[in-house]
């Protein structure tokens, strides 16, 4: 890893104390410049989590990606600068509770014994500062009001927004290799609303920047704005200005007739037969039920 390239990345000098503030600042920082992003899916690119790709992507191309890209290479950046990282699973809640895997998020603590913190760079809209997570009652943060919540008669803890449960976390440390089945399922399954339309969002200002298929919208204040862009030309100029990305055509929805085969990976657990809830991720041009995480419409932001 070369640390001062991904720093440089996400707009960030050394020296960065890995201390609670230092935590703070980077998880501020990759937000507001590295995208959360399902494009590769309607590129027909290939999806990777080996650290050497996912490095290869964000920094070098400067691309974004979806959860399992943006935490998976965020938490090897958190290492090299001295912070203990434990990788967890989470189900994601919507219409029902996803499976096991469905999002990966990270418990961060700092070398001085702080935390842990839940920090999570790759979620769409979510809190922009670190959670802590030994506090049970609500912590007020500019993406919302968030409450870490015990589930009865387990370890797992549920994450809300505004009082409205986003995903439920597994206490049980992970590999970022467990995530592999799920993240090829993802990628590949006709029944993943990933390869629904192609969605990039990120952090900006008080509010979110998106894309979704050719509606750019931005939220902020208070206030939403929607335009539709006509032409592949306003498009692409869409991906360069607003998010630093470059792209040689626009990326559209994928035909698929059934997924390939998965990747060989040590982990032991396939995605559910069942699909996920299908609104994950999505910050759609129009409300639908897919709107999760969709930047807020005025006066009371919903959760996306």
């Amino acid at each position: 890893m070369d640390v001062n390239a991904y720093l440089a990345r996400i707009d960030l000098d050394r020296p960065l104390t890995p201390d609670a503030a230092g935590l703070r600042e980077l998880h501020r920082a990759h937000q507001r410049t590295v995208p959360f992003e399902n494009l590769s899916i309607h590129l027909g690119e290939t999806i990777s989590l080996d650290p050497g790709a996912l490095f290869d992507k964000i920094v070098r191309r400067r691309r974004g990606g979806f959860c399992y890209e943006l935490n998976g290479l965020f938490a090897l950046l958190l290492e090299d600068l001295g912070f203990e990282v434990e990788r967890v699973g989470a189900r994601v809640h919507g219409e029902r509770l996803g499976p096991p895997f469905d999002h990966l998020a990270l418990l961060v603590t700092a070398p001085d014994g702080d935390g842990p913190w839940l920090a999570d760079v790759g979620f769409g809209r979510h809190s922009t500062d670190p959670l802590d997570f030994r506090r049970t009652e609500p912590q007020t943060d500019p993406g919302g009001v968030f409450t870490l919540v015990d589930v009865h008669g387990s370890d797992d803890v549920d994450v809300t927004l505004d009082g409205k449960p986003q995903y439920r976390i597994e206490r049980r440390v992970r590999a970022l290799t467990d995530f592999i089945p799920t993240c090829w399922w993802h990628s590949t399954s006709p029944d993943s609303h990933f390869g629904r339309a192609p969605v990039c969002s990120r952090l900006d200002g008080d509010g979110r920047v998106s894309l979704s298929g050719r509606t750019l919208i931005r939220t902020g204040g208070g206030q939403r704005t929607e335009t539709v862009l006509d032409t592949d030309e306003q498009v692409l100029a869409a991906y360069r200005e607003n998010f630093g990305i470059v792209l040689g055509r626009v990326p559209t929805p994928p035909v698929r007739l059934a997924p390939p085969a998965p990747p060989a990976s040590p982990a032991h657990h396939a995605p559910s037969a069942s699909p996920p809830p299908p609104d994950r991720h999505a910050p759609p041009a129009t409300p639908s039920p897919a709107a999760r995480h969709a930047p807020p419409t005025p006066p009371a932001p919903p959760a996306p």
